[in-house]
């Protein structure tokens, strides 16, 4: 069974603890329904992260689907102590990167964010459309895409998939601390880097 399908944008709201918890029972019972329930709550956001790692459409889906396909068969480890969102994140993180290590694709990550731009026009819409919409959103991507992938990582996971300070530490496993101080960095650069960009 194919599960997950990029085209569209999901409309699927966040599921609650309570829910959750139903859910997870569900699909390690194997409940067909609770698969494509779980699957489709979480879908856009896997996509979104894996598209700004990978910069490729067609690899994205591949690692949303690789991710999901991980997640079901490791449920069982599965802690409600930490957010199921960061779970699928290091599953979603952990699998863009090995693709990226297997396809010696390293030096693509400068053009993640650029890429994303050309998106609507070179292929069917899809769910980072919502957010390229002006030039000023433009020109943040932009310099957005002149940081190092350390420090890009850091300000996708915050701003634009708006994970906690504490759930970005839990992903990238390191200190919270490092986190806020690459954040306080990938600001300045960002500021400095949009002046020049307005030639200010």
């Amino acid at each position: 069974m194919k599960i997950f399908v990029s085209t569209g944008v999901n409309t699927t709201k966040g599921m609650g603890t309570a829910e959750t918890s139903q859910v997870i029972e569900k699909c390690l019972a194997g409940d067909e329904q609770a698969i494509e329930r779980f699957v489709s709550a979480h879908k856009t956001d896997v996509f979104r992260l894996a598209l700004s790692i990978v910069q490729d459409v067609t690899t994205a889906n591949e690692i949303a689907q690789e991710t999901f396909i991980a997640a079901l068969k490791s449920l069982r480890t599965y802690r409600e102590k930490s957010s199921l969102k960061a779970w699928l994140y290091t599953i979603a993180l952990n699998t863009s990167r090995s693709h990226l290590r297997r396809q010696r694709a390293l030096d693509k990550l400068r053009t993640t964010l650029t890429s994303i731009l050309r998106a609507d026009s070179q292929r069917q819409s899809t769910p980072e459309d919502a957010i390229i919409q002006s030039e000023k959103e433009k020109a943040i991507w932009k310099a957005l895409n002149g940081l190092d992938e350390k420090h890009r990582t850091v300000m996708v996971l915050r701003y634009f998939q708006e994970l906690t300070v504490a759930e970005i530490a839990e992903i990238l496993s390191i200190s919270e601390g490092t986190i806020h101080s690459r954040l306080h960095t990938a600001r300045d650069r960002l500021r400095n880097a949009l002046m020049s960009l307005h030639g200010e």
